[in-house]
């Protein structure tokens, strides 16, 4: 197959890059294969390429709405089918696009992890003809993997409904250990690959900065370096915090994080990635699929929990090959609320069954009751009720959705509903409302269907920008217009859910398997462990430190991290320590103690006395006093 005329078709490129090229001919010629690529290393190309030479649908597996229509629509504008299902969508619409799929509209189809276990989507998909199966971010499958996702599990089905189709997985950041999960958790075959390029990038510097100011530090860098840059921060109000500190300081900065309206997160990634704002402040919420290759600095202002974390979010920096900066701070606390984020990520086992019967007696639900009963859940009410933090709570409903007692969703955004209660006719038979209301009725009628026979989803900021009015104007308009009979509208809120996916047992039926407790817990805290030493480590290049924690063994110094230039600037200083010490042994022997070293590292200093004396210019008498050798050449 000529993949080569394809790519330049469609993507102008001449050849592929890296190992592209062998994850193509490894998929394309049937085999299961996994793909392992830094950031940057042009993953889509390797399962878009072999799609377009082959027959059928290629299923794409991927966990962000945002990722899902920045591909969809960046195949679409070169011309190739591609289309996405996702929450928010009618059933009217998932129908048609999966249809559309069946009978060959489409060369692409995008879904979520979730989509796979309903029925409408097996139903569908067992009509399907289908290429290949593409995982994205497939270290979410492991259970081992930092950011494992129990819905990524039901990836496997696919391969029971269509058992012909090959499956691609690909991932930027993948232990050894989680490498095997994944092959294991995806039944690869036996003639399955592995291709593998390294994770080493070589135009990005790694630094570690300790300052007790980090909002200065952060003003220093970002003014001491150009471009476009990320900063990562793990609390949301922080984010505004920040981003209002740098605009203050005449940095452009947005803020970004997974509590605000999928159309401001839209909005404010595309100003941000037209350079409209310099410095994006967000969470680990943003970032993922993003196609911006031009970003000179990732920041980071906490320690991240993880290496897998931290080394995806910081090659989010230089993706275009040119030199850019990852700069993680810290402080003296940091560490110590790195370690305590174990004990609140994973409570202790009486603590999460506590929580369990508190979540049954706040349901109402009896014993034995409650087998796929979904109900709203108020995570700060509960807490004020049963006298909880809301940080361990969260942390023991997740693990109580890990155990399969419950599925804990957070934070879903139930998106604005609204339909007319009056027919078309007397709709239009009513007179003096006020303009801006009528302006919001012509608005929904031209941009939504069915309105006057069931709900539709609606977008308030959708609305706003087709009259001209302000979100705030626009939500005061649609209630008046809910309060006159007019139509009724459910506004969007963000709100977590709870639903029974068994009976409610006994406190002591509550069992958390060693793989969802015990192991976990304890590769949180190696990940931890991993992280303190990165950022408190003085001696190893921190570009080899990564590649080693990810099994890259035999790599050579980056040259330019903080710790390289240390080390050099601790190598120009050797002549200077060598004539120090030539000096004060001029004088008789000394005691180790007595020997200054003021004005060097005391490290190096111990490094070179070691050095001296393996040469012979200087050795040890019996009394363990250093001292000149007479036989040392002058």
């Amino acid at each position: 197959m000529n993949y080569q005329s394809i790519l330049k078709q469609y993507w102008g490129y001449e050849d592929f890059r890296g190992i592209q090229r062998d994850i193509i001919d490894s998929i394309g010629s049937g085999h299961d294969t996994l793909g392992l690529m830094p950031t940057g290393g042009g993953k889509s190309i390797t399962f878009q390429v072999p799609a377009l030479a082959m027959e059928g649908t290629c299923i794409v597996v991927t966990p962000l709405i945002a990722l899902m229509k920045d591909q969809v629509q960046g195949l679409r504008m070169r011309g190739i089918k591609a289309t996405a299902v996702y929450s928010g969508m009618s059933h009217a619409q998932i129908v048609t696009a999966l249809d559309n799929c069946i009978l060959g509209g489409y060369k692409f189809l995008y879904i979520s992890p979730e989509r796979i276990g309903t029925e409408l989507f097996q139903k569908k998909l067992s009509h399907m003809r289908v290429c290949f199966i593409t995982v994205d971010e497939a270290h979410c499958i492991s259970q081992w993997g930092y950011d494992f996702r129990p819905s990524y599990l039901a990836i496997a089905r696919i391969r029971d409904i269509v058992p012909e189709a090959p499956v691609l997985a690909l991932t930027a950041s993948a232990t050894p250990e989680v490498v095997d999960d994944i092959k294991a958790q995806l039944r690869f075959r036996p003639e399955g690959r592995v291709c593998r390029m390294s994770f080493e990038r070589k135009n990005l510097v790694y630094y570690v900065r300790r300052t007790d100011d980090k909002y200065r530090e952060t003003l220093h860098i970002l003014r001491s370096t150009q471009g476009s840059a990320i900063l990562y921060t793990r609390n949301r109000q922080q984010t505004q915090e920040l981003a209002e500190f740098l605009t203050n300081e005449g940095i452009t900065a947005t803020n970004y994080h997974a509590g605000l309206p999928q159309v401001k997160k839209d909005e404010r990634q595309a100003k941000w990635q037209h350079d409209e704002y310099r410095v994006m402040v967000a969470t680990n919420a943003f970032g993922m699929g993003i196609d911006k290759p031009d970003v000179r600095v990732v920041l980071h202002f906490e320690i991240p929990d993880s290496p897998e974390a931290y080394f995806q979010e910081a090659g989010r920096a230089g993706r275009d090959g040119q030199l850019a900066y990852a700069v993680l701070l810290y402080d003296r606390a940091d560490c110590g609320k790195l370690l305590r984020r174990v004990d609140e990520t994973y409570p202790a086992p009486d603590y999460i069954r506590r929580v369990y019967e508190d979540v049954c007696c706040y349901f109402e639900m009896a014993m034995g009751d409650g087998t796929g009963v979904t109900r709203e859940f108020d995570i700060a009410k509960f807490c004020y009720q049963y006298k909880y933090f809301p940080v361990q709570v969260h942390s023991s409903l997740l693990l109580l959705d890990k155990a399969g007692l419950i599925r804990y969703t957070e934070d879903d955004e139930v998106v604005s509903r609204l339909m007319f209660t009056l027919n078309r006719d007397e709709l239009y038979q009513l007179r003096e409302r006020p303009e801006p209301q009528e302006h919001i009725i012509h608005a929904l009628l031209r941009r939504y269907s069915g309105l006057f026979v069931e709900f539709a989803y609606i977008d308030e900021y959708t609305l706003a920008k087709d009259t001209g009015l302000e979100y705030n104007d626009v939500y005061f308009h649609l209630k008046e217009l809910a309060r006159s009979g007019i139509l009724r509208y459910i506004p969007r809120k963000r709100t977590n859910f709870i639903t029974f996916v068994t009976r409610r047992v006994e406190t002591d039926e509550v069992v958390l398997p060693p793989e969802v407790y015990v192991d976990r817990k304890a590769q949180y805290e190696r990940r931890i462990t991993s992280m303190i030493q990165y950022v408190t480590d003085n001696e190893i290049c921190h570009s080899r430190f990564l590649l080693k924690y990810f099994g890259e063994k035999d790599t050579a110094k980056c040259g330019r991290c903080d710790i390289c230039l240390g080390e050099k600037s601790a190598q120009d200083d050797e002549p200077a320590i060598r004539a120090a010490i030539l000096r004060q042994l001029q004088d008789g022997p000394k005691p180790p103690q007595d020997i200054d070293v003021t004005g060097f590292s005391r490290k190096r200093f111990a490094d070179v006395l070691e050095s001296m004396v393996r040469q012979e210019e200087i050795r040890l008498n019996p009394q363990q006093h250093f001292c000149l050798n007479p036989r040392r050449k002058e």
